[in-house]
């Protein structure tokens, strides 16, 4: 049987291709901690589970191909309230944030196309880009300068006649970096000089603790044209399971043409967008705030914890809930092998992802690790000892 070149081109998920290894684990009676998945254990809202409950229809029918009306106007009501004046027509419902991304790229590229994306960056940007048959182009960024990419000097030698887009997270995955207002200026001013569409992939915009404005590339209505904003219910209410996402652009023609897939794959489910709409229409602005002070609470003891394991290096970060960590190994992912098949610590282990996936060149990963903190601050602590133990454990078998 013959595959296509694309889907070879794609690689398995470093967040998820551990998985068997740790139900060995686990099988073997040890308790594994996470810090590799985006999965907050933050209860889902009542409201999503309240709205389902309640749903009153005889027949569970097909959505509208744009998406139930009650989320586009929920989704609507939730942008106004932050001052970004969109109307339902700019709404498209998705299969969460992924199938936003997966919609746009498809829409804009063509074999050989290119998109340039900060680096590191999210490793599924790789398999939604090469799809498509389209590259990524990296944006390179380094810890000792934040991992600050909104540099005319660093994206402007980089955009050739193949470059259709620019993909960024704000605030970022992996690095947790928050865009000043300043910087998303120069973002949509670079995407409208060079005709590009600059994708603003915000599915994190109320973690943050910078004390920044919640924002949105949205704002920006002179770049109207060139800016498609990602959005999702999923960590902003920790409804993952909920697969409900947003496409958000005032292009038309873009709009469009993203019907047609829209259209195609008939539609997103229609009782995860009630319970969604339920969520943006009922919970008050508390909510966003509490959530953002407890993942700040998780940040602090995440920081605290890594600062206290010798030779890690990292940098504290803005927003959303990761951060990248060069460890002292040699290679982070015989690491992760060795800390389900090998160690354990009062019956104890963690699980993180290592970082390979997250560059274009696999090397410039090698010794590091993306670290989410989603848990409570007590389990994050522990995790991150136990991180630590395990490094040592690992340099006392390769003989450092």
């Amino acid at each position: 049987m013959k595959f296509s070149s694309k889907i070879q081109r794609c690689e398995l998920s470093p967040v998820r291709k551990f998985y068997p290894y740790e139900v060995a684990a686990v099988e073997k009676g040890l308790t594994v901690h996470h810090l590799n998945i985006g999965q907050p254990d933050i209860e889902t809202p009542k409201e999503f589970f309240d709205a389902v409950a309640h749903f009153s229809d005889s027949v569970l029918a097909y959505a509208p191909a744009p998406g139930e009306n009650c989320f586009l106007e929920a989704t609507r009501r939730y942008y106004e309230s932050l001052g970004f004046h969109i109307t339902c027509d700019d709404i498209l419902a998705t299969y969460g944030g992924s199938e936003a991304l997966q919609i746009v790229l498809s829409c804009i590229l063509d074999e050989g196309d290119e998109v340039l994306v900060p680096e590191p960056f999210y490793p599924n940007y790789t398999t939604f880009v090469n799809i498509t048959g389209g590259k990524i182009m990296p944006i390179p960024t380094s810890p000792e300068e934040g991992y600050r990419f909104a540099k005319r000097e660093l994206i402007e030698p980089r955009i050739t006649e193949r470059t259709r887009a620019i993909l960024m997270t704000n605030p970022g995955n992996p690095t947790g970096v928050v865009l000043s207002r300043e910087e998303m200026r120069l973002m949509a001013d670079i995407a409208k000089e060079h005709n590009l569409f600059l994708i603003s992939d915000e599915v994190y915009r109320e973690i943050i603790y910078t004390g920044e404005k919640v924002s949105s590339m949205l704002e920006m209505e002179d770049a109207a044209e060139n800016v498609v904003v990602i959005d999702s219910v999923s960590k902003r209410f920790s409804a993952t399971g909920a697969r409900v996402g947003a496409l958000i652009s005032r292009n038309r023609e873009l709009m469009d043409q993203a019907m047609k897939l829209c259209q195609g794959r008939l539609c997103t489910a229609t009782l995860d967008q009630v319970g969604a709409a339920a969520m943006y229409d009922r919970l008050k602005p508390e909510y966003y705030t509490s959530v953002r002070e407890e993942y700040r609470r998780r940040k602090d003891a995440v920081v605290e914890a890594l600062s206290k394991i010798p030779g890690v290096e990292f940098r504290s970060p803005e927003g959303a809930f990761y951060l990248m960590v060069t460890l002292p190994v040699d290679d982070a992912e015989k690491l992760q092998y060795f800390l389900l098949q090998e160690f354990q610590d009062n019956g104890e282990t963690v699980m993180v992802t290592p970082a390979e996936g997250f560059y274009t060149d696999p090397a410039l990963g090698r010794n590091k690790v993306r670290i989410a903190y989603v848990t409570n601050p007590e389990d994050v602590t522990r995790s991150i000892e136990l991180l630590g133990l395990g490094i040592r454990a690992y340099q006392e078998k390769q003989g450092c």
